[in-house]
């Protein structure tokens, strides 16, 4: 007779050992989950702070930039005189102002002036820049960067009253220092040719002062090791200048050159004070047909189609310059 022993059941564990597989991947996850949460949150918040430092900007770049050039451009289609409803005309206002005799001698006369006023500017800037850049204490240095730069934070209107006056055919001081040479009294405000010299004396002087920091920055960007290779090849003076200067420095010559054209495009202040676009029209540029037709003849269409042309110009030039600076720009 055999005698069997009963089998002792395992006692069912209770503690956590015991969860099941499924159960403990589920609780990973979860506490995987609630780790990155924060992190997620973070990254949010600081989405939202971006958005907040970055609205002041793109609200104010819609309202004064991109609603005015959106409302200039569809207002060139319509003729309005701010009192009775506007009346949509097409291309009325486009071929009225092509055949305005005075619109196209106010375009003539800023294609002028911007190929002398800029040619004089770069030049000018260019000039002084190489000479500040040369062997010169660091004070000194100093003195003459801010003294080029000063003009150019003035304000354009009190400048050009007082340069009125300095050039005034009666009693201006420019005038007076003539005649201590000998040299008659000027008609500088009242000729065409006198009137558009002060226009561009002025101008130049009071904006020539950003191209010369550009220039001084990028003379300081050319290396020296450049300049000493170039003396060991017997490369010295002006030599120097224009087969190293000049050809590095195009970079920061494009650049200098786009914004000086672009500036002297929208010239108005300098010819408004000076001389009101005269004697006639040989000093009226073509902002000042835009302010004209808009606020004194209250032809805000005419304004606003003679806008549009002025831009596609600038667009068109700058593009050009961009287009044969493939030529002329050596980037190190």
């Amino acid at each position: 007779m055999s005698t069997t022993t009963p089998r002792r059941e395992r006692p069912k564990r209770t503690d956590k050992t015991a969860t099941p597989m499924a159960a403990r991947v589920a609780g990973a996850k979860s506490q995987k989950a609630g780790a990155a949460h924060p992190r997620h949150n973070g990254r949010h918040s600081q989405r939202w702070l971006a958005w907040v430092f970055l609205a002041p900007t793109i609200l104010g770049m819609g309202l004064f930039t991109l609603i005015p050039i959106v409302a200039s451009v569809v207002l060139a289609f319509f003729r309005w005189d701010i009192i009775s409803a506007p009346t949509f005309v097409g291309f009325d206002n486009f071929s009225e102002v092509v055949q305005d005799p005075t619109v196209r001698v106010s375009f003539v006369n800023t294609i002028l002036f911007v190929v002398v006023a800029v040619a004089l500017q770069l030049g000018l800037a260019l000039a002084l820049a190489i000479m500040v850049q040369e062997k010169m204490p660091a004070w000194l240095r100093v003195f003459f960067r801010s003294a080029f730069f000063f003009p150019l934070i003035l304000s354009a209107a009190s400048v050009s009253i007082f340069m009125r006056y300095l050039f005034n055919e009666q009693f201006g001081v420019v005038n007076w220092f003539l005649s201590l040479v000998g040299i008659p009294a000027v008609p500088w405000l009242t000729t065409p040719g006198g009137s558009a010299a002060v226009v561009i004396l002025v101008y130049v002087w009071q904006n020539f002062g950003f191209s010369f920091l550009l220039f001084i920055g990028g003379l300081a960007s050319i290396p020296v090791e450049t300049y000493e290779a170039a003396s060991i090849d017997g490369a010295t003076g002006w030599r120097k200048h224009l087969h190293v200067t000049l050809p590095l420095l195009s970079p920061t010559t494009l650049v200098a050159s786009v914004m000086a054209i672009i500036s002297a495009l929208q010239v108005f202040d300098q010819p408004y004070v000076l001389t009101r676009g005269g004697p006639g029209d040989s000093t009226r540029t073509a902002v000042m047909v835009i302010f004209e037709s808009a606020f004194q003849r209250l032809e805000f269409g005419q304004a606003s189609a003679i806008g549009v042309l002025l831009t596609l110009i600038i667009m068109a030039i700058t593009a050009a310059q961009f287009r044969l600076s493939k030529r002329f720009v050596f980037y190190q």
